[in-house]
Order: C-alpha cells, then sequence, then structure tokens
C-alpha cells in the first residue's frame, strides 16, 4: 500500500458524534446481574443481549462478562495482538453496528495491519478501518451453541464482533482461543467517553465551501471538519446545494432498488466511535421489516433503522479522480448513521451509473 493511501486511512471516518457514558452507576454483582437478567429472558425472550442491557441499565459488556445469558472467556493481550492473528480463522462474519444501522459481511481477514493506534483489513470481502484508542474489554463468547470474538471499548459498548460459521475453520478457533484466553476475567469498569463538541454553524461558510472545492481525496473531509471546527452535518447545510442537498426521506431505499435492479456495484460503510465496516459489491435481495430496511444476500446483510432518519443528503466532493458522490443519512441530533458511494478504488473515476443514480434523487442539479 502506497503511504499517502495508509495514511489517508489512518485520518479516516473519525466523524461520528455519541452521547457521553454516564460511569457513575454503581456495577451490580454478578449474581445479582444473571438473576434480573435470567428473568427478562423468561418474561421476554427475543430480546437480544443490547436491548437487554439497556432494560438493565448496564453496559453489554458487563452482561457479556457476568455470562448473563452466555459463556464468556476473556482474551488477553492488546487488540492489536488480538486482531493481527485473525487471519488463520477463514471465512467468518463480520459485525459492526451503531444504534440505527447494522453490517454484517462474510469472508476472511487478510492484510491484516493493526501495529499502531489505527489499524486497517484491506480483504476482498472484510474491509475495516479501527481506530484502538477505547478499545478495552476481549472476549470469546458462546451464545446458544454460536462462537463469536466479541470487542468492547471502555465505555462498554461492542465495537465488533466475529462470527464463526460453517466454512470456518473450527480446530484453529479453538486454538485461537486457548493462545489468547485469560485465566480470569478482569474487573469491568466503565468509563466515559467524551462527546465531540462542535460547532452547528462555520464561522466562514465561504471559506470553507472554498477549502471544500479545493479537495483532493476525500479522506481530507475530516481535516477540513476540524479546521473550521464545524460539524458534519454543519458542513453540509453551509456547502450550498451544488456540493450538499436534503433529498427526499425515501431516498435509500429507492436508491437501493435501483442498484439492485441494474446491478450497480456500491460501498456501504457504518460505523461506530471505535470502527469502519465496509462492503463493496451489488445488493439484490431488499426487504421491509417494520422499521427496519434490510439489506439480506449471501455475504452482506444490512440492517438499517429508517425510522432513525432525520435527513438524508447527497453530498459531492472533487478529488484528483473526478468527482465523488454520496448518499449519507443522519439522525435528529446529527449522528451519520450510513453513508453509500458508487463501487471505486483509488486511480479510478466515479461510476457513471452512480453519479446518474444521485443526481436522480436530487431536485437540483449537483457540481460537476
Amino acid at each position: 500500500m502506497a503511504a499517502s493511501r495508509r495514511q489517508a486511512c489512518r485520518r479516516a471516518f473519525f466523524f461520528l458524534r455519541f452521547p457521553q457514558q454516564d460511569p457513575t452507576m454503581t456495577a451490580p454483582s454478578d449474581a445479582s446481574l444473571q438473576a434480573r437478567n435470567a428473568q427478562l429472558q423468561q418474561d421476554e425472550p427475543k430480546l437480544r443481549i443490547r436491548d437487554r442491557a439497556l432494560r438493565l441499565g448496564v453496559t453489554e459488556a458487563e452482561l457479556v462478562a457476568a455470562d448473563c445469558g452466555v459463556a464468556s472467556t476473556a482474551l488477553a493481550g492488546s487488540a492489536q495482538e488480538i486482531f493481527s492473528a485473525l487471519g488463520v480463522l477463514g471465512p467468518v462474519m463480520a459485525l459492526s453496528r451503531n444504534d440505527w444501522a447494522v453490517h454484517e459481511r462474510h469472508g476472511s481477514y487478510v492484510d491484516i495491519q493493526a501495529t499502531g493506534p489505527v489499524g486497517i483489513v484491506l480483504g476482498p470481502d472484510i474491509d475495516l478501518r479501527m481506530f484502538f484508542g477505547s478499545w478495552k474489554y476481549f472476549y470469546a463468547v458462546v451464545e446458544n451453541g454460536r462462537h463469536s470474538l466479541q470487542f468492547f471499548d471502555k465505555a462498554g459498548m461492542a465495537v465488533h464482533k466475529i462470527y464463526r460459521t460453517e466454512q470456518t475453520d473450527a480446530a484453529a478457533w479453538d486454538a485461537f482461543v486457548a493462545r489468547f484466553g485469560a485465566a480470569q476475567k478482569p474487573a469491568v469498569v466503565i468509563e466515559a467517553i467524551a462527546a465531540t463538541v462542535e460547532a452547528d454553524t462555520p464561522s466562514d461558510a465561504p471559506a470553507l465551501r472554498a477549502h471544500w472545492l479545493a479537495l483532493k481525496d476525500t479522506h481530507d473531509f475530516f481535516v477540513m471538519l476540524r479546521q473550521f471546527q464545524v460539524s458534519r452535518l454543519g458542513a453540509l447545510r453551509a456547502a450550498g446545494d451544488d456540493l450538499a442537498q436534503p433529498v427526499e426521506a425515501d431516498a435509500v431505499e429507492r436508491m437501493l432498488a435501483q442498484a439492485a435492479e441494474t446491478a450497480l456495484p456500491i460501498m456501504c460503510f457504518v460505523a461506530n466511535r471505535g470502527i469502519v465496516q465496509i462492503h463493496t459489491g451489488p445488493v439484490r435481495k431488499l426487504l421491509r421489516t417494520g422499521p427496519w430496511f434490510n439489506v439480506l444476500d449471501e455475504t452482506f446483510n444490512l440492517h438499517l433503522n429508517t425510522e432513525a432518519v432525520a435527513s438524508s443528503w447527497v453530498v459531492r466532493k472533487p478529488t484528483t479522480d473526478g468527482w465523488v458522490t454520496s448518499l449519507e443519512l443522519y439522525t435528529e441530533g446529527g449522528e451519520l448513521i450510513v453513508q453509500f458511494f458508487g463501487a471505486r478504488k483509488p486511480g479510478q473515476p466515479e461510476l457513471a451509473g452512480w453519479s446518474e443514480l444521485l443526481q436522480s434523487l436530487c431536485p437540483q442539479t449537483l457540481a460537476a
């Protein structure tokens, strides 16, 4: 990988804002938590562990560590050491999510670079950017016979999960758990992670627009936000309709339906504060289930809570390869839910079909 691309990856996607966790609650004993969890599971057996944690007023990491509905083994070593060894497992399912979108991708961990505070996985199927600064608790978990590796940050939030599948090398998985398994579980001590404080309006909107128009790489967008000390959504509102314009609430469903119909390959980015997970390729099977709009393909699943989408934007940035256009969805609080791009690699122009599709969603003409 060229040095410039590696540096770009390390800068990329520090763009989400998350509410600060409250660390003041006294942690319950394992026995007390197990009893409360067991009662909740009996009353509402379909609740997932993430939802049970919210209902019980604890974090998901605390439920896993206390063996509430699961059997867990703590993994010893740094996140970088553990991640660097994942290639031995063979095909698995990688899952990353935020509160509003879940991204699941089947494949193998290859081309892993995880020696510093920022890591990358650049396989043809599993494509990740890891920001290890807040990662703290790691477990091998068995839940209802399903094996997984689960990574949590210091606030107890699940950053990334890896699930064993029928294609996974089971012996290599067991050896991996034996290699990193700790004799004892460390206590989970929840720490606050401060939210980034950003202005909703740039102090100099014309200067921001001029800077935007001079961008050479999409990864430089975050640097621009920091320079102007403005939120991502604030920058979109100030840039001008040719660079960023709001579109209808159903834009994401229309885009995915058109991409599926025409076999147009896309890129889908879902992130939390510790990771970005990326799918590149076509989408085929689309299905709505209540508030969730889903992609249910063999190697890629996306679950998107469209009720959480407060605004949708088509965004265009200049690069040395030409204009790059994205569809971005935001919550009422300004958090980025998901991003979509046309499939492309550095050095290649944007797909004409993608540019035309996103322009068709816009009431006004985009920059050209």
